[in-house]
């Protein structure tokens, strides 16, 4: 360590900040996306409808069966040569992300939904609320609620997974890291500091994941 350069960081700091900033607007955008199609997924699962469930769960055992450095490579080779348009690397990412995403929230919430009790479903409709609105109003407010711990930790994995967008050339966190080692000749400083950045996100949220569970319980 004794050739360990700490004061490269600090010029370092607009590459990273940029990077950053993609990698939590990625975040965001493929947590949002994935947590309302996962929920329509999961609705389609537990449809009555054979061909309707069948198609979702084809759907998300094929994304959940694949890697998502596959996925992500796939579509931003494949759909450019299918449709002869090119897709930008941050475009790509977010829609594969968000595709790949939904089927993960999809099978937690298909448990939180599972997890109410039927008789709560009961008594909405014999005040005569419909499906639809038993639904939105009873069932997923508890789903999301008794879920939150479990879809805040499957966020985290999310945040960890944008890494992968190296393989693309989006100019993520490390993607950021990289570059700016290789400008500054100091590649070990600026991994060992986006290794302390992602550490310090994913020890704050487990904290808060943590803290949420001990809420839930009381």
């Amino acid at each position: 360590m004794g050739d360990f350069d700490f004061s490269v960081w600090q010029p370092s700091l607009p590459f990273i900040r940029d990077g950053l900033l993609f990698t939590l607007r990625l975040t965001l955008i493929a947590m949002s996306g994935g947590i309302v199609l996962g929920t329509l997924l999961a609705l389609a699962r537990l449809s009555p409808n054979r061909w309707l469930a069948n198609a979702a769960s084809l759907y998300v055992n094929t994304m959940r069966s694949i890697p998502l450095v596959l996925v992500i490579l796939w579509f931003f080779l494949v759909i450019p040569y299918l449709t002869g348009k090119p897709v930008g690397a941050e475009t790509s990412a977010m829609i594969t992300f968000t595709a790949f995403e939904a089927a993960f929230y999809c099978e937690i919430m298909r448990a939180g939904i599972q997890g109410i009790p039927r008789g709560q479903v009961a008594a909405a409709q014999a005040l005569g609320l419909s499906s639809t609105q038993t639904m939105v109003h009873v069932v997923l407010p508890q789903a999301v609620r008794n879920m939150l711990p479990v879809l805040l930790t499957q966020t985290i994995v999310l945040f960890q997974d944008t890494s992968l967008v190296w393989a693309i050339g989006a100019k993520d966190l490390l993607k950021a890291a990289d570059v700016a080692g290789k400008n500054y000749n100091r590649p070990v400083e600026m991994i060992v500091l986006s290794a302390l950045i992602y550490f310090a996100i994913c020890f704050s949220l487990s904290i808060a994941v943590r803290q949420i569970q001990k809420r839930g319980q009381q």
